[in-house]
């Protein structure tokens, strides 16, 4: 099940905008939700209950980055209230909802808390805003008078709970002008606190998509073509309907589908399903084949992104150094594998779905079912895992057109890990061409040209614009050198492999290229990486400040010897600033990561706590792109299948990590994928100083280095 899906900014802009531009209200009340001692809805993310309890609806999805906690601390800040207090909710697909960072209702691109810093703490203040204006207006004294605090408002010796306002204030106007804190007063965000989901998942009781259960819920397992994009031809379930429980076996186009009462008789009946496939043109595509049609588009001019001086003037009187690197492919492997519950009855379609996009899971739910869009209703789950798998909406589809079949009964599709590992949307396989001269120990002019399949080609194809695909140029428009003559360029190549955003996107993928080969420069130029990169760095002072401070904490000047080397990678990405120092000892053939020094400066850190949770698990999941994990092809089959031949790091295999945070205050930076795209070059450029050996394709393992 495929859909293309155009997002259309006109529905966007029905959405009343207030408060300077800001803050998008929403309204959704009736008589009920107003009356007195009922919950009463204040804008579209705050409702306040009568005991003054608050439900704050989320706009973005949680997989595990803890935006509950974070962008409930932005409500909370300007609303007066403990955000223990909150209850949170997902928010449902609605244009109210829109991530304006990036033109759609998705969790993604480490822009939640960035995009949520202004409109949230509107949302907030207005809310309190309304609430002081009910509280004075039954006290018949100014607004100004009375102020809010820990659920309350407070006038001399009078208070009123929030619960006990909440009806009146719903009817106070909207305030047209909001005065929002400033940073010295904030008492909530940037303070420690507790993540708000920890408790439930630490004793097992938060639901994810994959526990949600409806009453008389059937089960369904599938059977897609082992060949990428092939589709049934014909099938026989005549054997698998013998089964005792087997309600139904059907076609969805790309696989074959068992319905049965339980998950595990519908996974095993599939063995007894006979299938024709047609498997298409991609029966003859293999590893190799991809990575020589990136080869092939080598010496296409391609799209320039960023562009200084005369570079080509520079390399036409100097010939320069060159080098080529490339970048495999990924699985996403989230531990939650794809699984959507859907029920298709006279009422409507229902959906209950761990997705990061509930707009494009509400239109391929409605393209699925044969319905109007107002007929579908999505659920957001919680999210185990999305990595930006969850972006991807195949399974929904599927799942909706599999409860077609057997109206008004809920049905869970739940695929295997097997199916899961081999028919992904994989991050996308990268060749970089790069080139520089050095003179006077500086770099005078640097090229890089990055080759790549486009997966928003694929999944929103509107917004790649003049051959430029804007999350292929992550990693190059915030390249942070001062270099005169500067050429950055991105080609999109399609290899025949259906490709996906996977955490941190490109900015792995360029970083990789870009910082190991400023680390060949380096040494080409004589010079200590980390002084060469600070010297390039004077217009740039967070960038600087970072690169110093994680230097310098590591001990990179000081502790490099005989079997201990040091690697270094420094960038900007998501509007974060940070740099990474990547410890190693061993020999040769055989290394031990010893300690990762991240320094970060992300602005202001909204939660504290979590920016350097996120850091440290970005630490692994930099680590499967750096060491040993791959996604390969033979004869259009991808050949890893499950975690034993897509091995990701065990606990013993991660090594000690630092967080330094340097927070500089202003906006906040991204902090979601921060953490991923450092990782493999620091500790390449660290195996290189050990070994005198440079890997210049991911992944490390794959260039003769054995990481113990």
């Amino acid at each position: 099940m495929s859909l293309t899906l155009e997002i259309s900014r006109r529905e966007f802009l029905k959405v009343s905008v207030t408060a300077g531009g800001g803050l998008m209200l929403g309204w959704r009340m009736n008589a009920a939700e107003t009356a007195s001692g009922g919950p009463s809805m204040l804008n579209a993310w705050i409702t306040v209950h009568g005991d003054g309890a608050v439900t704050f609806v989320c706009p973005r999805n949680e997989m595990g980055q803890d935006v509950h906690t974070s962008l409930t601390m932005l409500l909370a800040e300007e609303l007066a209230v403990d955000p223990r207090r909150v209850t949170v909710a997902e928010a449902p697909a609605d244009p109210v909802y829109l991530n304006k960072l990036v033109g759609a209702q998705m969790t993604g691109a480490s822009t939640s808390v960035r995009d949520a810093w202004v409109p949230l703490r509107e949302a907030g203040a207005a809310a309190r805003t309304m609430l002081v204006g009910a509280a004075a207006a039954r006290w018949k004294v100014p607004a100004s008078e009375c102020r809010a605090q820990d659920g309350i408002v407070v006038h001399g010796k009078k208070s009123l709970g929030y619960g006990e306002l909440a009806s009146a204030a719903a009817r106070q106007p909207v305030p047209k002008e909001l005065t929002l804190k400033a940073e010295s007063e904030f008492t909530v965000i940037g303070k420690p606190l507790a993540r708000l989901d920890g408790a439930d998942k630490s004793r097992g009781r938060t639901v994810y998509g994959i526990d949600v259960a409806q009453p008389g819920m059937v089960y369904a397992a599938l059977a897609a073509c082992p060949v990428l994009g092939g589709r049934v031809v014909s099938f026989d379930g005549a054997a698998a309907l013998k089964r005792g429980g087997v309600r139904k076996v059907v076609d969805v186009g790309e696989g074959v589908a068992v319905i049965a009462d339980r998950y595990w008789i519908a996974q095993s009946a599939l063995a007894d399903v006979k299938i024709e496939w047609d498997e298409g043109k991609a029966a003859a595509l293999d590893t190799a084949a991809i990575y020589a049609a990136l080869e092939q588009a080598e010496d296409e001019p391609g799209t320039v992104i960023k562009k200084a001086g005369d570079p080509d003037g520079v390399f036409a009187k100097v010939k320069p150094i060159e080098a080529r690197y490339t970048s495999q492919m990924l699985a996403h492997m989230a531990l939650e594998p794809p699984n959507c519950l859907a029920r298709v009855s006279p009422s409507g379609v229902d959906v209950w779905v761990s997705t990061q996009i509930p707009e494009l899971a509400h239109a391929i739910a409605a393209q699925a079912a044969g319905v109007d869009g107002r007929a579908v209703r999505i659920h957001p789950q919680l999210i185990g895992g999305g990595f930006g798998r969850r972006l991807d909406v195949d399974f929904i589809g599927q799942a909706v057109a599999i409860a077609k079949q057997i109206p008004g009964t809920p049905v869970k599709l739940i695929w295997s890990r097997e199916e899961d590992v081999t028919h992904d949307f994989y991050r996308p396989p990268s060749l970089h061409r790069l080139r520089a001269v050095i003179d006077a120990g500086r770099i005078v002019a640097f090229a890089h040209k990055m080759i790549s399949p486009s997966v928003t080609s694929r999944l929103f194809p509107g917004a790649v614009k003049n051959g430029i695909d804007g999350f292929m140029t992550e990693g190059i428009v915030d390249f942070t050198y001062g270099i005169a003559h500067l050429d950055l360029r991105t080609v999109i190549r399609d290899v025949g492999i259906r490709v996906g955003y996977w955490r941190s996107v490109s900015n792995a993928l360029n970083a990789f290229a870009i910082e190991c080969f400023i680390d060949e420069l380096a040494h080409s130029a004589g010079q200590h990486p980390v002084d060469f990169r600070l010297a390039m760095l004077s217009h740039n002072p967070r960038q600087h400040a970072v690169l110093e401070r994680a230097a310098n904490e590591a001990g990179f000047m000081t502790k490099a010897g005989h079997g201990r080397a040091f690697g270094v990678a420094s960038m900007e990405c998501y509007g974060t600033h940070i740099a990474l120092v990547a410890e190693v000892v061993g020999e040769a053939n055989q290394v031990k990561l010893e300690k990762l020094t991240y320094a970060v400066d992300c602005g202001i850190a909204v939660h504290p706590d979590q920016v350097v949770a996120q850091l440290e698990g970005g630490t692994v999941t930099g680590l499967i792109n750096a060491l040993r994990s791959k996604i390969t092809v033979k004869n259009g089959r991808v050949e890893q299948s499950n975690y034993d031949n897509f091995p990701i790091p065990r606990m013993p295999q991660v090594p000690r990590t630092e967080v330094i945070l340097m927070p500089s205050g202003g906006n906040p930076g991204g902090m979601g994928e921060v953490g991923v795209p450092l990782v493999a070059p620091a500790i390449a450029n660290a195996v290189s100083a050990l070994t005198g050996k440079r890997i210049r394709s991911l992944p490390l393992e794959d260039g003769g280095v054995k990481f113990i």
